[in-house]
């Protein structure tokens, strides 16, 4: 009954410090609580890692070595003192160690100006060919979330919305896109896993949970600093994977700090109903 977390959201490169302690801090506790027990992932002294010591915690802080799945072997063979696991890589060392829930933040996915850059976040590749549920708060909100569902809905992915008839987008509930199917507890998501797997299913399945209201950032507040943020990274020259961490922080600046709380909330919120799923699965 584990449940694999990345560690990229703990690190440096995900929230700034504290803020990224009190994050390991909840998801640990949220996990626990409901009975399941912890898998954090992560490259420590060139070995993968699932499941870190409370030791190896105070690395993960000041890491500043992303390792997404493509990165793995690279800092394995090169023996990486640290590095802090991605979507993709997290749900590599997931499947590898046998764990069936996997829970995160927001997903990567298609970025807006893809018909130009290319740029498809290796998150939606790994979601599809790893055998794993993710739970996630949707798609990061600057991403072109419509065409995000559609390469999931080409590729077979069951996506589920706990809760809602619009696809969440990270720390605003809604972001403009249908749900493509709902559900309404996480025993119908056990019965969906459930069923995907006796109907020969062997890829991931999505599962995203808006993040509680009390703590979203208004669609209309979000916008406007998601226009302002990626306006300023391509005025700079940013591209590929350091994208996503200048708009993030970009976005943080622009709503005075609002994105951080809803981090948190949004992150313990999932980490929690992975818990439970992973208990509810395997209870048979």
């Amino acid at each position: 009954m584990r449940v694999a977390l990345e560690t990229t959201i703990f690190s440096a490169l995900g929230l700034p410090d504290p803020h990224g302690r009190d994050a390991l801090r909840r998801c640990i506790a949220a996990v626990e609580s409901h009975g399941a027990v912890p898998a954090v992932t992560a490259v420590i002294d060139g070995e993968p890692v699932v499941g870190l010591w409370p030791e190896h915690h105070e690395r993960i802080f000041g890491c500043t070595a992303k390792v997404a799945a493509r990165d793995l072997p690279v800092a394995v063979a090169q023996r990486w003192p640290c590095g802090v696991t991605t979507v993709s890589a997290a749900l590599q060392l997931a499947t590898n160690a046998g764990i069936e829930v996997f829970a995160t933040g927001g997903i990567g996915g298609v970025h807006r100006d893809v018909a130009t850059s290319g740029d498809v976040s290796a998150d939606l590749y790994a979601i599809r060919t790893s055998p794993v549920v993710t739970v996630c708060a949707g798609a990061k909100a600057f991403l072109d979330i419509p065409r995000t569902l559609e390469q999931l809905e080409t590729w077979g992915v069951p996506v589920v919305v706990l809760g809602s008839d619009d696809f969440p987008a990270f720390t605003t509930r809604r972001s403009g896109a249908p749900s493509p199917r709902r559900v309404d507890s996480v025993e119908e998501i056990v019965s969906v896993v459930r069923a995907a797997r006796q109907l020969g299913y062997r890829g991931g399945i999505l599962v995203a949970v808006p993040v509680p209201p009390s703590e979203e950032v208004p669609k209309e507040v979000l916008d406007a600093a998601i226009e302002h943020a990626i306006a300023r990274a391509t005025a700079a020259g940013v591209a590929g994977p350091a994208v996503t961490p200048y708009v993030l922080d970009a976005i943080a600046i622009a709503t005075d700090g609002r994105s951080i709380p809803a981090n948190l909330a949004l992150a313990e919120q999932n980490a929690a109903v992975a818990a439970r799923l992973a208990v509810a699965l395997a209870s048979g």
